[in-house]
């Protein structure tokens, strides 16, 4: 890739500048641009100098904007370079238990810190090269989002599969004393990152000053076939990780006002607890790992609840979920028949036929699963499914089934609902 101009935004500061379609930025105020971030980060500046080159021709273009505010250029990449790939085989890796002839994308592995920053993607840090872990330190760019799993050096080389993974623990230790903002994910996995050495993870990430820490339970499906041997979480082991999340949060919360550790709805699913309170979750900072998202669903459709009104009997529904939300949400759906007795909805938990039944979560069932499992079954009802099944922006499932075939399959009105509970209320007290 390049830092050649592809485009630039009409009225944007290049354009006004002069800049031209086909010039190759070099540097902003004599900093050389490489990526992205050179790029958002020099260009921030109100009074910026860009270096640029044309068919061995060099100028400079002084720029006088907003703090700020971008630049207006293009180029041929987002990252104005390569995607960083993973070089790592973790043992938990979900895309090596993907199953074949899917869409390409789906087997793609990045693990670049690029898209941390500016996309809040995970990161192993294994592929960071020590210009690029020195530019974090000099720019001071935060925050970042890591996935640690074990802090044990041995440990960590074996869950990622990687003999040269322990640098990545050199830098999370540097970018701690440099102030740099860190972020942390832990896939725990029973039998090898649980237990003590859970917490000896726990205890070196508070050394290591990260901001927070989120615990997922591993997911297995049922295409492991020569990879590590990998139990599922059960009942016990959730409630035994929680525990020591607990142990490390209190103490967290003592010295330093944050719990710091804090365990996704799952866990809490999977050792059939009752989810925290809105405390717990510390304004819902971690949704993105799944932490919190059904006390926050939860809390919104209440509060929408309170001042719901209906005119006539609304549409009978069924809301297709996991299995591990089901009783959640069918809670929820007894809530509101109390306030409407006129209510006619039910919730269906789909057993995940496509990865296995180890999966229960909404985010990986798919539409042949849906369509096979409520097949003759919903006449007359429409068919509610949560956002987070369908491809970001899109309304394709993981198995390339979309709403629309999704919908002819079963005759019937298929409606996807957001992540806020007021919409999901909004949906379910709906007249056709």
């Amino acid at each position: 890739m390049s830092t050649v101009i592809t485009s630039i935004d009409p009225r944007s500061p290049a354009e006004l500048a002069g800049v031209r379609v086909g010039e190759t930025l070099r540097a902003i105020n004599g900093h050389p641009v490489v990526d992205v971030l050179d790029y958002r980060f020099y260009g921030y500046d109100p009074e910026t100098v860009l270096t640029l080159e044309q068919d061995g021709t060099e100028r400079t273009v002084a720029i006088r904007k907003e703090e700020g505010r971008d630049l207006g250029l293009n180029f041929e990449t987002y990252l104005m370079d390569e995607m960083h790939t993973c070089a790592n085989h973790c043992v938990f890796c979900f895309v090596d238990q993907m199953p074949p002839r899917m869409r390409p994308s789906l087997y793609i592995k990045d693990d670049d810190e690029r898209m941390s920053f500016l996309l809040g993607n995970y990161t192993t840090l294994t592929n960071l090269s020590e210009r690029e872990a020195q530019r974090i330190i000099d720019l001071h760019i935060s925050p970042i989002n890591v996935s640690v799993h074990a802090t044990d050096d041995a440990l960590h080389c074996k869950m990622l599969g990687n003999k040269q993974a322990s640098r990545s623990l050199e830098y999370m230790r540097a970018f701690g004393k440099a102030g740099i903002v860190m972020n942390g994910q832990i896939v725990v996995c029973p039998g090898w990152n649980d237990g003590e050495a859970l917490r000896q993870t726990l205890r070196d990430l508070m050394e290591m000053n990260f901001a927070a820490c989120c615990l997922v339970p591993v997911g297995i499906t049922k295409y492991r076939k020569g990879l590590a041997k990998l139990d599922p979480v059960t009942k016990e082991s959730a409630g035994a990780i929680i525990d020591i999340a607990e142990e490390f949060g209190a103490k967290c919360l003592r010295e330093k006002g944050t719990r710091m550790f804090f365990c996704a709805d799952e866990l809490f699913l999977k050792a059939e607890r009752p989810l925290p309170g809105e405390d717990y979750y510390e304004g819902y900072r971690h949704l993105e790992n799944g932490v919190g998202l059904l006390r926050s669903l939860e809390e919104e459709f209440m509060s929408a609840l309170k001042y719901a009104e209906i005119e006539k009997d609304p549409t009978p529904f069924t809301i297709a979920t996991g299995v591990a939300a089901a009783p959640f949400l069918t809670t929820l759906v007894e809530r509101a028949k109390e306030k409407f007795p006129c209510l006619n909805g039910e919730v269906v938990a789909i057993r995940n036929d496509f990865f296995g039944h180890t999966i229960d979560v909404a985010g990986l069932v798919t539409g042949q699963d849906i369509a096979a499992q409520l097949q003759g079954r919903v006449a007359g009802r429409r068919v509610l499914i949560p956002i987070h099944m369908l491809r970001h922006g899109e309304t394709v499932f993981l198995d390339d089934y979309t709403v629309e075939r999704l919908s002819r399959e079963l005759d019937t009105t298929v409606q996807v609902s957001g992540a806020d509970g007021g919409e999901l209320l909004d949906l379910m007290i709906e007249m056709e």
